[in-house]
């Protein structure tokens, strides 16, 4: 039969062949013949491997067949048809049979004889290359499974993290603050789930729904936050730390137009505010006040809507308090329109906010709200400072000296009404008078010629030097006044200009000083403490003054906020006006002694005593003693110089204000009854402060008053101040305090206004309405004694009518806690 007659083969092999089996092979049907050589056209099925077992046996159990057809040939380069294997359904090409079985196809098919040598060479290499491909593309598969396993395993364990944090973040956030995205609302609860204080943010945003924010726009401390697009974009936190809970809230303005105002409801029954600071009118406490959106830096309260230091700090009775951020252009607003509500909103203006210190140049508003058991504890955890830190030694004592010794304040209504003599002649009468302590002798500015001169005025206290030495021997220190201020009559002010020592005009590229009035100086520059060179000028002078005259220490008068030149410009832009009292005191603390200084926003170091702002010499006056006292108390000024007993000034009946700037003149003597009530409520304070002597009323009842004021003082207020100045220097807390501070859960305690406490063992109970003599007393929980008649009485209840003649003061000393009656 003609070899090439024969049909395609298709051989099927069940079991491996064994020497003695025979082999059928197939004829070749002559049809598939080509006249240019053998050609298959059509292979439906090569081989069929039924054995599987085989395919997992590695390479060395494979035994090795011998060939029965005949040996290997040289195979073709043309390419063969797709072997379907039937059982894995797997398709190969022909050239990785040739690779895996490691012969040439480089010749070409010669007989028919060669197809069936070709089928039969590939047909037993077959089960070794499958089985090595099998092991390659399982090895494969396997690590390829490990690797993909592990990245799934690190995604699941990083995102569980971080689900985990923000799970837990968002929980403890939302269960006692929920905050609604669509209308802006925030509701705080206590721990017992009851609402305590609610508010709205971004009252002045339009847009409504909010979006997350751009991972680039997130922070790394888990705060959560929001996106009003184009407009502001708003960051939530939290934190614990000893009880206290604290959620940061932060806005950040993004567009010019933009003002980020936040707003809180304050109800009646939800009890008082505090904090802030003095406002106009003197409302107290602050929740009572009702003024429209104003910017928050110190001025005249009687012109101006705040006093002459403020905190950005306020509590509220039910232990909330907000504390908002020092660098914030922050304006307040109080029950505005009768609103009953505080806001705050960040927005620069022209003037105290004008200059843009973050990057973008958007005003922020950031501030945090603090959650306590109760207002003292929330109080003393937020306040706690330690006011010992850069102290030197001997200043304690300087504290001391100043709670034990009067300040005797020498005033004059003119630079010609002050001189040597009548600075003598005053201290002459103090001790004469037999039973006035010794104490510093305050001198205002006219001690120059001019503000801002920084020497001595030698044609009126020629013979200064002899006259304080006499006043050291007797136990006097002598305090000199100074202000930033520089008339322009001053020899001072040419050679501030020439060396660009004073603060400039806005724009003028430093070439003209900026000019404003104060006191006796209708025009004046004010030295720029940012820049380097003009302290240590300003330093120069001063200690030059204290080791030609000896004088003990310096009283700085700054002014307010309002006192700076409106188009001011310093050497380094301030965040407010305000900052620059801070920069000022903190340059020269270290150089100079500082007796006390008459505005701030932050505690000056002690000695350091903040004055209270002048007031007039009026029962009003003397009513607003104590809010002053305990406003500034409880933002973080305990030590308080306050001002002199009868008043600073007098003013005409129809004179409703006075401008900032004004000098203002010593009241004439006030009237009796006014003088030993303010005497009264004076003797209870940190420190006490005269410019009229009671001897000038040259009246018995008046010197028998004074000298039992001045015993109550010795033996009973200056040991209470000492015992409590350590932990007002340790915790920052105040030694006159409001009521609500010895008992914060009594209802009582929380709306007693015209009593204080000093420490914790004195309550103080003056008169300061013209003619009373009866008032009503509260005594937090304890038992007191009576300063008056020496009786006992037990605490937690009103005393009605209480009997105060014109010649005694209510005061109560806390007595043993098993006091028995």
């Amino acid at each position: 039969m003609d070899p090439l007659s024969c049909p395609v083969p298709t051989i099927v092999i069940d079991r491996p062949p064994e020497d003695n089996d025979p082999i059928d092979l197939p004829s070749i049907d002559n049809s598939e013949k080509k006249s240019n050589g053998v050609s298959i056209s059509d292979v439906n099925e090569i081989v069929s491997i039924e054995d599987e077992s085989s395919e997992t046996e590695s390479d060395d159990d494979v035994p090795k067949y011998r060939s029965y057809l005949r040996t290997k040939r040289r195979l073709s380069v043309s390419p063969l048809a797709v072997l379907r294997l039937h059982n894995t359904r797997k398709e190969m090409i022909a050239n990785e049979f040739d690779r895996s079985g490691g012969v040439s196809n480089q010749n070409s098919i010669t007989s028919v004889n060669s197809v069936a040598s070709l089928l039969k060479e590939k047909i037993q290499t077959f089960p070794s290359m499958m089985r090595r491909k099998k092991k390659v593309t399982s090895d494969f598969k396997i690590k390829t499974f490990i690797t993909i396993l592990f990245l799934i395993i690190v995604f699941l364990v990083g995102y569980a993290y971080i689900m985990y944090h923000q799970k837990v973040l968002t929980r403890l956030y939302f269960d006692t603050v929920k905050f609604g995205k669509d209308d802006r609302s925030i509701h705080l609860h206590n721990q017992r789930g009851q609402e305590i204080f609610k508010g709205m943010l971004g009252r002045n945003i339009n847009e409504v729904k909010p979006f997350r924010c751009l991972d680039e726009n997130l922070r790394d401390d888990g705060s959560i936050c929001f996106e009003w697009d184009k407009n502001a974009r708003l960051y939530f936190n939290y934190e614990v730390k000893d009880g206290i809970e604290c959620h940061d809230i932060k806005w950040e303005a993004l567009s010019q137009d933009v003002y980020p105002q936040d707003c809180y409801d304050l109800p009646a029954n939800k009890g008082n505010w505090y904090g802030g600071g003095i406002t106009k009118s003197n409302e107290f406490p602050i929740d009572r006040a009702s003024f429209d959106m104003s910017p928050f830096i110190t001025g005249d309260s009687y012109s101006q809507q705040f006093g002459n230091a403020v905190k950005r700090y306020f509590i509220g009775a039910e232990g909330v308090a907000i504390k908002i951020a020092d660098d914030v252009p922050l304006h307040i607003s109080m029950n505005h329109n009768n609103s009953r509500q505080f806001c705050m909103k960040a927005m620069h203006d022209q003037f105290a906010f004008v200059n843009r210190l973050t990057p973008n140049g958007m005003p922020f508003l950031k501030y945090k709200i603090c959650l306590g058991k109760d207002m003292r504890s929330l109080h003393q955890f937020l306040t706690q400072q330690s006011l010992f830190d850069g102290m030197k030694q001997g200043e304690l004592s300087i504290v001391h000296s100043i709670m034990e010794e009067p300040v005797w304040q020498i005033s004059a209504n003119g630079v010609d009404y002050l001189n040597t003599m009548s600075i003598y002649n005053f201290t002459e009468q103090v001790v004469n008078s037999g039973f006035l302590r010794i104490g510093h002798v305050l001198i205002n500015e006219f001690w120059q010629n001019e503000i801002g001169d920084y020497k001595v005025d030698e044609e009126r206290f020629k013979d200064l030097q002899e006259k304080v030495d006499i006043l050291h021997r007797r136990g006097f220190k002598v305090v000199f006044t100074i202000q930033p201020f520089i008339s322009t009559d001053s020899p001072n002010f040419a050679e501030a200009v020439q060396k660009k020592f004073l603060i400039y005009e806005r724009l003028s590229e430093r070439s003209i000083p900026a000019l404003t009035r104060y006191k006796s100086s209708v025009s004046a520059g004010v030295l720029d403490v940012t820049n380097n060179n003009a302290v240590p000028w300003l330093l120069e002078k001063l200690k030059k003054i204290i080791d030609d005259y000896k004088i003990d220490s310096f009283f700085i008068d700054f002014g307010t906020a309002y006192n700076m030149p409106h188009y001011y410009q310093c050497n380094k832009s301030l965040v407010n006006p305000d900052y620059y009292k801070s920069i000022f005191t903190s340059s020269i603390e270290d150089h100079v002694p500082i007796f006390g200084v008459s505005g701030a926003i932050s505690f000056p170091r002690p000695p350091a005593f903040l004055s209270l702002p002048p007031v007039n010499s009026s029962w009003e006056g003397l009513q607003s003693v104590i809010p002053a006292v305990i406003s500034y108390g409880v933002i973080g000024f305990p030590f308080i110089l306050s001002g002199p007993v009868g008043g600073d000034y007098s003013l005409p009946q129809n004179y409703q204000k006075i401008p900032s700037y004004q000098s203002l003149a010593q009241p004439p003597l006030p009237d009796k009854e006014l003088f030993i009530r303010w005497f009264q409520l004076a003797t209870f304070l940190p420190a006490m402060r005269f410019s009229h002597l009671p001897s000038e009323y040259k009246n018995d009842l008046m010197t028998e008053v004074a000298k039992e004021l001045f015993g109550i003082r010795q033996k009973t207020v200056i040991p209470i101040l000492k015992k409590y100045l350590s932990e007002s220097m340790n915790e920052g807390l105040p030694l006159v305090r409001p009521l609500w501070m010895l008992e914060s859960h009594d209802a009582a305690c929380l709306n007693v206004y015209d009593e204080f406490s000093v420490g914790e063992e004195l309550i103080v109970a003056p008169i300061v309405q013209k003619g009373q003599t009866v008032r009503e007393v509260y005594l937090p929980q304890g038992v007191w004694k009576d300063g008056v008649d020496g009786s006992l009485r037990k605490g937690s209840r009103w005393i009605h009518n209480y009997r105060v003649p014109e010649n005694k003061v209510a005061y109560f000393v806390k007595m043993p806690d098993n006091t028995r009656f």
